[in-house]
């Protein structure tokens, strides 16, 4: 491999000939290698949309020539498009204000240029990262991916979750089945009814999500190193948000405290904690389907889900809901997830967090897990899914819960007795109730309607 040297405060380092990185990003490349887990693409993403932002902002202040200006805009785009992913090599176990990763994008900025104009003009220090701190930056980079990965991506396959389970409340309005509380039946409801509880809670959580992402769209940017705006020039806070919302597409503003933006990641905390609100809704929907498709003759089978593969290697036949178990294994680790983006929050001191490269790890973890294993679930389990209308009436006609209907006419306890008369002696709620002589055959049909009790 050839080489070619750098320089930085600490003196000179060799560095890969045919990569972009500079000095500080070579040092941290060496020092730090720790995992395979790396700065999600969406972070870097963010990141040259900010230097891009700050480009067109310093300019606009006159801190910044327009010749400069304009050649870490190229450079910007070709990072928001995807072709300098190979230049960005540095893991999340870091320094945890994220300053080599800021480094990163701003040497790969300067050296690229530089390389594509054929001299030295742009400085990663000097220029690209004028009226900007690590500090700030970084803390507005994870608002920003967060921001991103929401509005790109999982809100939509949030949606598209919902509207199928729409799809299946229409399809199934008229189908009464055993309504079921702590594992034992109960009284009747319609199959529309139990997925519009599962589409409600979702919808509920798309609400809460949009609400908190409020939260998430104020930003540090301006604050600089300890939250003073030092050597940032007047205005520019408010100017560099407004120019990175319309970099991004997304609404952004600046933070109202710049001492709080950069100590604190409460925003992101919040809106992890509306993920993890989805994942437990999530767990529940996919635990009742795999549960109601359980079988396909020793259980439930109350509904069928799409066969996608063979579910063992040793029993010919068998198929496995097995996207009911990658989604519940998705929810586990956002939940787990959830411990880790609370626990960084906590470690703030004075000036600063210096837990923000695992905190965005973890929360873009989430997000991306959470969008895949929706988008496939929906895919390959939801619009598939079929009522076993004849299992449906069996088991309800089998019920024993519907001895409620009875307690008004008969009281609680006659209507106790009916039912334990009836499990005892395996007879029908109808031969138990006629047995015990509580009521004749036409009044029990008028009283037990399924129909009548949804």
């Amino acid at each position: 491999m050839e080489y070619r040297l750098e320089h930085d405060s600490l003196g000179e380092i060799k560095v890969p000939k045919d990569r972009y990185w500079g000095a500080v990003t070579q040092r941290a490349y060496e020092h730090f290698q720790i995992g395979q887990e790396k700065m999600p693409r969406v972070l870097i993403r963010a990141l040259a949309a900010i230097k891009k932002a700050a480009a067109q902002c310093n300019e606009s202040l006159g801190v910044l020539d327009a010749e400069r200006a304009q050649r870490i805009e190229e450079v910007c785009d070709e990072i928001l498009d995807g072709k300098l992913d190979d230049h960005f090599p540095l893991p999340i176990w870091q320094t945890g204000s994220g300053t080599q990763t800021n480094m990163n994008v701003n040497e790969v900025i300067a050296n690229r240029s530089n390389q594509v104009y054929g001299d030295q003009l742009l400085h990663p220090n000097d220029h690209v990262n004028r009226s900007q701190s690590s500090n700030d930056v970084f803390p507005t980079a994870m608002h920003v991916a967060c921001l991103m990965t929401w509005h790109q991506g999982l809100r939509a396959s949030l949606v598209a979750m919902i509207d199928q389970l729409h799809v299946l409340e229409q399809a199934y309005q008229d189908q009464i089945k055993s309504g079921r509380t702590h594992l034992q039946d109960a009284t009747p409801i319609r199959f529309s009814q139990e997925v519009s509880g599962w589409s409600a809670s979702l919808a509920q959580d798309l609400a809460m999500l949009d609400q908190l992402s409020d939260f998430v769209s104020e930003i540090a940017l301006g604050g600089t190193a300890v939250g003073t705006g030092l050597n940032a020039p007047q205005g520019y806070d408010q100017k560099v948000a407004a120019l990175l919302g319309r970099v991004v597409g997304i609404p952004l503003r600046t933070a109202t405290n710049k001492f709080h933006s950069l100590s604190s990641k409460s925003e992101l905390v919040a809106f992890h904690g509306g993920l993890k609100a989805l994942a437990g809704d999530l767990m529940k929907m996919a635990n009742d389907i795999r549960w109601l498709a359980s079988g396909p003759r020793c259980g439930l089978g109350e509904i069928t889900i799409p066969a996608n593969e063979p579910g063992s290697s040793i029993m010919p036949g068998k198929v496995n809901p097995t996207q009911c178990e990658a989604l519940t294994m998705v929810a586990l680790q956002v939940m787990s997830n959830d411990l880790a983006v609370g626990m960084a929050h906590s470690q703030g001191n004075f000036q600063l967090n210096v837990f923000m490269p695992v905190t965005i790890y973890n929360v873009i973890q989430s997000m991306e897990l959470l969008q895949d294993g929706m988008l496939m679930f929906t895919k390959y389990c939801l619009k598939g899914l079929k009522v076993n209308e004849d299992q449906m009436q069996a088991n309800m006609d089998r019920s024993l819960m519907l001895v409620t209907a009875l307690s008004p006419r008969l009281g609680y306890e006659k209507a106790a007795q009916v039912a334990k008369h009836a499990y005892q002696a395996n007879l029908s709620l109808k031969e138990a109730c006629l047995d015990l002589g509580y009521l004749d055959a036409a009044t029990f049909d008028q009283l037990v309607d399924p129909s009548k009790m949804v």
